[in-house]
């Protein structure tokens, strides 16, 4: 077997992470071509969103629960595919029933993608946040390249050429197998050494000195990251429209709009695990969330070209502290890292999208930049809850040989740093 590097796998699995996240881009992406060629209303294209995030929220804690008693890495390629099928798959039918179950089902499958492919890269990246923030980046630049892959796409030749789509997904479950061949091989070794020795190995999250699960401050963060969550979803799913009107451009004025919010995620998730390796990740985030409330206003308020500084700055403000709530959720709750991801990655993540149908509807009933104002005020909220958290200390031992495919998580010794 040909060994992996570390710095290799946090790689791949960036660039698997890319492959996926570039389908939850496009659900937004497309929506303006739904709207386009079958004359949805506001209301009725923001559904294609819920659609996406209502399955997805409910299975995404499910799929981490599952993580946290038996190791799933299979997981990763095929959630992969699944969630590249049903986008590809949701422009061939005119029909809105199937329109909505194909993208519930690319929903699911990036739900599942979630959970396991953060524990993967927490174990890979032996707890670092600059690591963690590159896994995040391959995440930012999924979504950012959406709107450019969606519209190079569709825009030539429709929607029927949507199955076109599907490539990212199948390049990504077959980037992510030498990682799985390579953490499979170091938890044979782990078990081998660990059978010789006469000391029971224990469980990651409960070796010694390791504190115990602070519930009280995970759930703050939890309701922190919701809000976030319904900003950027709202966010993303309207401001297409929204810069269209204020510039007087066409559907590439949306577009690019779209590419700035996305890749301002990236640039931000990067400067969050640098800053947090300066000051501590609470502060980080509580900062990037004031910084957050001005640039929200600004794209909701703003007039004319300027709403492109305004999206970038909120695009910084509400990824800073991506990569490093999920890591806090991890270290809030050490003996469950997998259900704090399917949470802080996925579940929270995806709620953004059941407000999505609200919005809409306000936005018919009165006007967009009405419907979209209340969005300023939840960067606030988080700011808020974050206030009082107190920075956890990070797991004594993370866990550099994860554990075998199919077996209990109590299989594997964690080494301290």
């Amino acid at each position: 077997m040909v060994a992996v590097p570390r710095n290799t796998s946090i790689l791949l699995l960036s660039v698997g992470h890319a492959c996926v996240d570039v389908y939850q881009g496009a659900v937004a992406s497309l929506v303006p071509f739904f709207v386009a060629e079958r004359a949805y209303s506001y209301a009725a294209a923001s559904g294609i969103v819920l659609a996406a995030s209502l399955l997805s929220s409910v299975v995404q804690p499910l799929f981490g629960a599952l993580t946290d008693r038996r190791a799933l890495p299979w997981l990763l390629p095929v959630s992969t595919v699944l969630g590249g099928l049903g986008i590809a798959l949701s422009g061939l039918s005119g029909s809105y029933a199937w329109t909505l179950a194909f993208v519930a089902v690319s929903g699911v499958g990036v739900a599942a993608y979630h959970p396991e492919s953060a524990r993967v890269a927490r174990l890979a990246s032996r707890g670092g946040h600059t690591a963690m923030g590159w896994f995040s980046l391959g995440g930012n630049l999924g979504f950012a390249t959406a709107p450019l892959l969606v519209t190079a796409v569709v825009s030539t030749g429709g929607l029927h050429r949507s199955p076109l789509l599907v490539v990212p997904a199948l390049a990504g479950s077959v980037l992510c197998l030498p990682v799985l061949r390579m953490l499979d091989g170091k938890a044979r070794t782990s078990e081998a050494g660990a059978g010789a020795t006469a000391a029971p190995p224990e469980p990651v999250g409960h070796g010694a000195g390791q504190a115990g699960d602070d519930r009280a401050s995970f759930v703050r963060l939890s309701l922190a990251v919701v809000c976030r969550s319904l900003v950027f979803t709202g966010l993303s799913t309207f401001l297409a429209f929204s810069v269209r009107q204020r510039t007087g451009g066409g559907p590439a004025a949306g577009t690019a709009a779209l590419c700035v919010l996305y890749l301002g995620g990236a640039v931000g998730t990067v400067l969050g695990g640098n800053l947090a390796n300066r000051w501590d990740r609470v502060t980080v985030v509580r900062r990037s969330y004031l910084l957050a409330v001005a640039a929200v206003a600004g794209v909701v308020l703003a007039p004319g070209p300027v709403v492109y500084l305004f999206v970038a700055l909120t695009s910084i403000g509400l990824y800073v502290p991506f990569s490093l709530q999920v890591t806090l959720g991890q270290d809030y709750l050490p003996s469950r890292m997998g259900t704090a991801s399917g949470i802080t990655l996925g579940l929270t993540v995806s709620v953004g999208g059941l407000a999505s149908p609200l919005i809409g509807a306000l936005a018919d009933a009165t006007s967009l930049r009405t419907a979209l104002t209340p969005l300023i005020a939840l960067p606030a909220v988080s700011w808020l809850l974050f206030r009082t958290l107190p920075e956890p200390v990070p797991p004594a031992a993370l866990t550099a040989a994860p554990r075998a495919a199919g077996r209990p998580s109590s299989a594997v010794t964690p080494p301290r740093r």
